[in-house]
């Protein structure tokens, strides 16, 4: 199967460890004009229907700049909405934060992860809830292949800038920012709208590191905001 090769990588990785890998390489810009393009011709290798067919499948023969259409080209779904929440989020993370877990308790949060991520294959915090319990439940083909996805939509992420003023990270939700600050093991302390879209979270600070914080490009996610929810 497809993803056999990578089972082994994936289950001694550890998401802090590849995530600053990641940050480490080439990025290239989004091009929401070009991504649109992409995403809508049905003789596209990107064309969005075949983008999400290929990630339900648990094809891991996605490059990154197909899981980059496939993030990306999610803000022309007609069922985007940037600040999405299921009605199990919160079910999950109260299971899962009540440690240690029963058989039953962790049936339940494999059964609402999954719903969650059913609604928004995006969730990232949910993705990694269900990572958890499946490697609680010994399930490791599966927990390698959610591990792919998680890693891949992290690359595709941070393949967008450096998460410096210069080259924002370019996000669609707003927890992905929390999400990357968070896998690159560091602990937000403040956030700040800096006007133009563009968005600063503060970091406590580690040893041997020089770091103060990381930027983020929201303009998409805004601009969308804008025209389905005027009112707010």
């Amino acid at each position: 199967m497809k993803y056999i090769k990578t089972i082994v990588i994936l289950l001694v990785m550890t998401m802090a460890g590849s995530v600053a890998c990641m940050a480490q390489n080439k990025v290239t810009k989004v091009d929401f004009n070009h991504v649109k393009e992409v995403i809508e011709n049905p003789n596209s290798v990107y064309y969005y229907p075949k983008l999400l067919q290929s990630f339900e499948s648990n094809d891991t023969t996605m490059s990154i700049e197909a899981y980059r259409n496939l993030y990306y080209g999610y803000t022309f779904q007609e069922d985007y909405d940037p600040f999405r929440e299921s009605v199990y989020s919160n079910k999950v993370e109260q299971l899962y934060y009540k440690q240690p877990h029963s058989r039953a308790e962790c049936d339940s949060i494999d059964k609402y992860a999954a719903l969650v991520l059913k609604d928004n294959i995006f969730d990232l915090n949910q993705m990694q809830y269900y990572i958890f319990v499946l490697k609680e439940k010994k399930k490791h083909t599966r927990v390698a292949i959610r591990q792919f996805r998680l890693n891949r939509i992290v690359a595709a992420i941070m393949s967008s800038g450096k998460g410096t003023k210069d080259e924002p990270w370019v996000v669609i939700a707003p927890e992905h920012e929390y999400n990357i600050v968070n896998l690159l093991g560091y602990v937000a302390t403040d956030h700040q709208d800096l006007g133009g879209g563009i968005e600063y979270i503060a970091v406590q600070p580690r040893e041997g590191k020089s770091t103060q914080g990381f930027y983020f490009d929201v303009k998409r996610m805004m601009e969308v905001a804008a025209m389905k929810f005027p009112d707010m």
